[in-house]
């Protein structure tokens, strides 16, 4: 460790202290929830604040149309009943509208379910799709991904692959995504769009290699739409017009949409996303869902059965504010994105000072474009693995997750950009500069 006999930001005797206490000998493999922990135990300790770019929360304020028509909601006194498994007819019908009008793709109010959270629509879709055919054992990672999306297959008693797309985009996607369809053995395949935590984004080519090749080879897609038209290269903001948020339903029937309200609407306290399945599967009848549930419809069995046991039904004042900002976004009251462009002014600015003090970037382009400036951002330092780069920025104060979590193989962090205002840019300098020169 180089921070050895030089001063700090933060005391090198309690960061030591409290690194000791959880451990991990290498940080590499700590989660995200054990770099919180360690972060607010060094801060608690020490009384200084960490640049915090761990924790992909919101940096916003929540949406106020979703606001006002859930305490409205409340007032009338919606607290005291339980909600329809598979949603109130308000936020159907209008996540049906907000489908059609940000993607441009048609799924009826039907399969418009309601999960808490797109945590939970990850999580009983998989299980359902684990159930599909005996012979399809296993679910694809389109990596880097959400660490936490692994876990859940874990508890599940799940298996799952994975491959690093870094140097699989274009068409050398194909031949990679075949190789494991060929097997037979893959039921599903997630992936991220815009992708956390590198912030590429399938262009259409590859969309339409995923969409075919799912077609072919009878695989489901769940397309985890967490940053939601966050791609601010493009305008996404306008309803029913073009460009519209990219996505895999324009090449195959088999998927589902996980929609969040966290970050576009940044509403994640109240726990509310939605599972938009295409209108082919949810109705699609599988012989060994109706052996192991007694329906076998896909729609079913995620509502009435999954659904039901996990948690019956989401939030019922939630939900009417979730109805409430799609029809405003449908209706043009509404621009979401407008709000969001703050995380791509924060995400060019301190992706500037990381550069200019002697780090780089890791997943930088897409194909020949450069990268969206956004809500993450990949970054390392010469000769530091990704467990040894998060250690030793602990000292200065500045806190990330390294890529390893997520599936990448590159040796890196990601950086998320929410919890670091304007304000404090300065001070990210100053502890930038001191690493740089401790490090040189």
């Amino acid at each position: 460790m180089k921070t050895t006999n030089v001063t700090t930001p933060m005391p090198a005797a309690i960061v030591d202290g409290v690194l000791k206490k959880f451990q991990i000998s290498d940080l590499n493999e700590a989660t995200i929830r054990e770099v919180v922990s360690i972060v607010n135990d060094i801060e608690e300790e020490c009384g200084e604040k960490f640049i915090r770019m761990e924790m992909g929360v919101p940096g916003l304020k929540p949406s106020q149309v979703g606001t006002d028509a859930e305490i409205e909601a409340l007032r009338k006194g919606v607290a005291s009943d339980y909600p329809m498994l598979e949603g109130i007819k308000p936020l159907k019908k209008e996540a049906s509208r907000f489908v059609k009008a940000f993607i441009d793709l048609d799924v009826s109010p039907e399969g418009c379910i309601p999960t808490v959270g797109s945590m939970q629509g990850s999580y009983a879709n998989f299980l359902v799709a684990g159930q599909l055919d005996e012979k399809k054992d296993t679910i694809l990672f389109i990596d880097p991904g959400f660490p936490v999306q692994k876990q859940q297959l874990a508890v599940l008693g799940y298996n799952y692959e994975s491959f690093d797309v870094y140097e699989y985009r274009g068409k050398a996607l194909r031949a990679k995504l075949e190789s494991y369809f060929s097997q037979g053995h893959i039921s599903s395949v997630i992936y991220s769009n815009p992708n956390n935590p590198s912030w590429v984004c399938f262009n259409e080519e590859e969309l339409q290699i995923i969409g075919e090749l799912a077609t072919q080879y009878d695989v489901i897609v769940f397309e985890d739409l967490a940053y939601f038209a966050m791609d601010f290269r493009k305008d996404l903001s306008q309803p029913f017009e073009a460009p519209y948020q990219a996505s895999v339903g324009k090449y195959t029937d088999n998927y589902v949409l996980m929609i969040s309200s966290s970050k576009a609407f940044s509403y994640a306290g109240q726990r509310t996303g939605m599972a938009c399945i295409s209108d082919k599967l949810y109705h699609r009848f599988y012989p060994n869902l109706e052996k192991r549930f007694g329906v076998g419809k896909y729609g079913q069995v995620l509502v009435t059965r999954i659904l039901y046991a996990l948690s019956s039904g989401t939030c019922h004042s939630a939900q009417y504010a979730l109805a409430a900002i799609f029809k405003a976004a449908c209706d043009g009251d509404y621009n979401f994105l407008a709000d969001l462009e703050e995380y791509k002014e924060r995400g060019h600015l301190m992706k500037a000072l990381f550069l200019k003090y002697g780090f780089e970037l890791i997943y930088d382009k897409d194909m020949d474009e450069p990268l969206a400036d956004g809500f993450y951002f990949t970054i390392r330092y010469p000769g530091m693995t990704g467990g040894q780069l998060l250690g030793e920025l602990m000292y200065y104060g500045i806190s990330a997750i390294t890529l390893g979590k997520t599936g990448s193989h590159q040796e890196g962090l990601r950086a998320c950009v929410s919890q670091t205002s304007k304000e404090r840019f300065t001070e990210l300098e100053t502890r930038l500069r001191a690493f740089q020169e401790h490090h040189s």
